[in-house]
C-alpha cells in the first residue's frame, strides 16, 4: 500500500474515531500491539497493521469509542478506592462486555464488523490461545466468551454464564463495580 493511501485511511480512522465518540477525542496511530484508549486524557490509539482488514480497524475503533462514550474518566480511581491494589485491566474484562454491548446497540452497524474483525482476530492467532479453550482460567474464558463466543465454543458452567450475563445487561460503570466483587469470588 502507498503511503497515500496509508495516510488516507488513518485520517478516515481518525475522524470516524471523533464522530463515533461524539467529542473532538486525539486518534493516534503506533506500534501498539492492540488498539487502546486513554479514558482520562481522551486518547484513542490504533496499532499500525498492514495485515489486518477494515472490519478489524472498525471493531477496534467501535470497542475503543465504547469506552470513550460508556467507560468514566474516573474509572480507575473508584476501582482503585473500591478494590484497593486489583489491576483494572481484570474489570476491564467485564466492562468490555457492557461496552461492546452498549456500541453496538448505539451504531447498529457495528455488530457485523465486531464480528468479522474478531473472527479475523482469532484465525490470526491475536489471542494466543494454544489449548482447548475450556481449559483456561476463567477470566480468560469470559473474555474470549464475549468477543468470539459465537465463532468458538467457550463454556461458562452455571455461575460464570450468570456473571456473563449481568455484565452484558449492565447499565452503569457502576453495575460493573458491584459484579467486580462476584468476579474475585
Amino acid at each position: 500500500m502507498t503511503d497515500d493511501k496509508l495516510i488516507l485511511q488513518k485520517e478516515r480512522r481518525s475522524a470516524l474515531g471523533k464522530l463515533l465518540a461524539k467529542e473532538n477525542i486525539t486518534v493516534t496511530h503506533g506500534n501498539f500491539r492492540t488498539a487502546y484508549f486513554d479514558i482520562k486524557n481522551r486518547v484513542l490509539g490504533l496499532p499500525d497493521w498492514s495485515d489486518k482488514s477494515k472490519s478489524v480497524y472498525d471493531m477496534l475503533l467501535g470497542h475503543e469509542v465504547g469506552h470513550a462514550l460508556y467507560t468514566p474518566a474516573d474509572a480507575v480511581e473508584r476501582l482503585k478506592e473500591r478494590c484497593g491494589s486489583i489491576p483494572f485491566d481484570v474489570c476491564n474484562i467485564v466492562e468490555d462486555i457492557r461496552i461492546e454491548r452498549k456500541i453496538q446497540e448505539t451504531y447498529a452497524g457495528l455488530p457485523r464488523y465486531f464480528k468479522e474483525g474478531y473472527t479475523e482476530l482469532w484465525n490470526d492467532g491475536f489471542f494466543e490461545v494454544d489449548k482447548d479453550p475450556s481449559e483456561l482460567q476463567f477470566l480468560d474464558r469470559l473474555n474470549l466468551h464475549a468477543k468470539v463466543g459465537s465463532i468458538v465454543d467457550v463454556p461458562l458452567n452455571d455461575e460464570e454464564t450468570e456473571i456473563y450475563n449481568k455484565a452484558y445487561n449492565a447499565e452503569s460503570f457502576e453495575d460493573i463495580l458491584a459484579l467486580y466483587d462476584e468476579v474475585l469470588e
